[in-house]
């Protein structure tokens, strides 16, 4: 950590506070309040909020939270800037406590205590509840604007930039190459613009007293630094309740993690605690790390701004339509497919895996633990086939499972097989560049957001490319085990 306990002064913490490199909306707001907005992304490694900001470890500890002796703030050079053992301690134990923080640190969306707050909770009110992270930025702003802040410490530390996608150059946002994920960055972007409208008309018609935001201007970029800050760094625990967690919030991700968070006691309970316990020996330098969920690199990137390599987890996704899947299956080898025009039968069948009929689901899904979405191959099985007694045999599980091996017959097992290698092979089409250039960029050293982009898209043709591997493999034995058959003799 950069500075010793106690860091910038007042003074010189709201001066970093709102020195940020957006530009002031006229001479008079220069003069009278600054932005709260942020800088786009692009630097190997964000600087803090504060130039100098205090120790965060020891505030923790001062305002009554535990520290374990051995963790300090560092910049590891896998993980980037977290939590890690230090050399001088020795190993951590299995179950010591690393963090422990009373229910007075973590940073959370709170009940009106006065009329700005109400006015806050109207503007969060607002908000979509799939953007969450939003309203709990909303609270977050309430705090980075205030001089005299509880949570100076902890605001004073967070990044003043975030990798995720809504801050990436243009042409970084197209290098993306993945239509679901542009989905998702344009319709943040579009929501950040309208609420940006939405807050500013709220807030022109209440007083200086009764604004949340001490009277500063907030805009489209703070909302979003507001909005990435809460949602790559917020925990989810016990009542679902999104909540902000000074320090435990710089532990890193792994699939694989040396520590797990622990919630005692009702999140509204004066004597509610969160803490880091570790799972396994932790070594001397070793990162702390807990596991944010398993979820593929879409998820990652969007909230977090990192994408994991090799993820087990990772997928591409897209629609179940017949008309491409017809496509795919002609193909595929696959005689007169009729996934256009399905039976009446195979109809029923696909309402019940909720693709056929009124409020269908049609995202689906090729890639991670499963390999092949469930619904999608027990609806290609299922279309595939033309013997509805075959497939009354068989529940809808069943079905839906790779792991049970051609439950409709092997002719049927290969063709689907052979279908979803043919959508790999579309979905491998739809980027615009070759594995091979993206390595060659990659290993030119680009800007950091040219890096995320090129290295999102990379993981998931690498993605793709094991599922035709895997998939290859279980049509080559399908044929072996036929041919097998075919040749044993017959019993006389």
């Amino acid at each position: 950590m950069a500075a010793a306990a106690g860091g910038a002064t007042p003074a010189t913490a709201r001066k970093a506070l709102f020195a940020t490199t957006a530009t002031l909306l006229s001479s008079s707001l220069a003069r009278s309040r600054r932005s709260l907005s942020c800088s786009s992304a692009g630097a190997s490694a964000a600087p803090r909020i504060a130039p100098q900001p205090p120790d965060l470890l020891r505030w923790v500890q001062r305002e009554g939270g535990l520290v374990h002796p051995a963790l300090r703030v560092v910049n590891h050079p896998e993980h980037g800037l977290g939590v890690s053992a230090a050399a001088a301690e020795g190993e951590i134990p299995p179950g010591d406590v690393l963090i422990a923080l009373p229910g007075r640190l973590p940073l959370r969306l709170r009940g009106p205590a006065g009329d700005a707050d109400a006015v806050l909770m109207q503007l969060a009110d607002q908000v979509p509840e799939e953007l969450w992270a939003m309203r709990l930025g909303l609270r977050l702003l309430q705090e980075r604007a205030k001089s005299d802040s509880f949570w100076w410490p902890y605001i004073a530390n967070l990044p003043e930039t975030f990798t995720v996608p809504i801050f990436f150059p243009g042409e970084d946002i197209k290098n993306l190459q993945y239509a679901p994920l542009l989905h998702q960055v344009n319709k943040r972007c579009r929501f950040l613009l309208e609420f940006e409208k939405e807050v500013k008309h709220k807030l022109g018609t209440v007083p200086l007293e009764d604004h949340p935001f001490c009277g500063q201007d907030v805009n489209s970029s703070s909302l979003g630094w507001a909005m990435s800050a809460a949602s790559s760094r917020a925990f989810r625990l016990h009542g679902e309740i999104p909540m902000l967690l000074p320090l435990i919030d710089m532990c890193n991700h792994s699939f694989n993690p040396n520590a797990r968070i622990v919630q005692e006691g009702n999140v509204d309970s004066p004597d509610m605690s969160v803490k880091v316990v570790a799972e396994r020996n932790i070594d001397q330098n070793a990162a702390v790390t807990l596991n944010y969920g398993c979820y593929p690199n879409d998820f990652f990137l969007l909230d977090y701004g990192f994408v994991v390599t090799s993820n087990p987890y990772d997928q591409v996704e897209l629609s179940y339509d017949g008309t491409l899947l017809d496509a795919a299956s002609m193909a595929a080898g696959v005689s007169s497919p009729n996934f256009s025009a399905p039976a009446k039968w195979q109809q029923d069948i696909l309402s019940q895996l909720n693709l056929y009929g009124e409020g269908a689901i049609l995202k689906v899904s090729i890639g991670g633990p499963d390999i092949v979405d469930g619904r999608l191959l027990a609806a290609l099985r299922v279309t595939i086939s033309a013997d509805p007694e075959a497939v009354s045999g068989h529940d809808l599980k069943t079905l839906m499972s790779l792991k049970e091996k051609a439950p409709l017959g092997p002719a049927v097992e290969a063709s689907a097989l052979r279908t979803v290698l043919a959508l790999c092979t579309f979905a491998l089409q739809h980027f615009h560049t070759k594995i091979m250039e993206d390595e060659a960029i990659l290993k030119g050293e680009p800007p950091l957001t040219t890096e995320l982009a090129v290295q999102f898209r990379l993981q998931k043709k690498l993605m793709l490319l094991d599922v035709i591997q895997n998939l290859s493999r279980r049509i080559k034995m399908l044929s072996l085990n036929k041919t097998t058959v075919c040749q044993s003799p017959s019993r006389i």
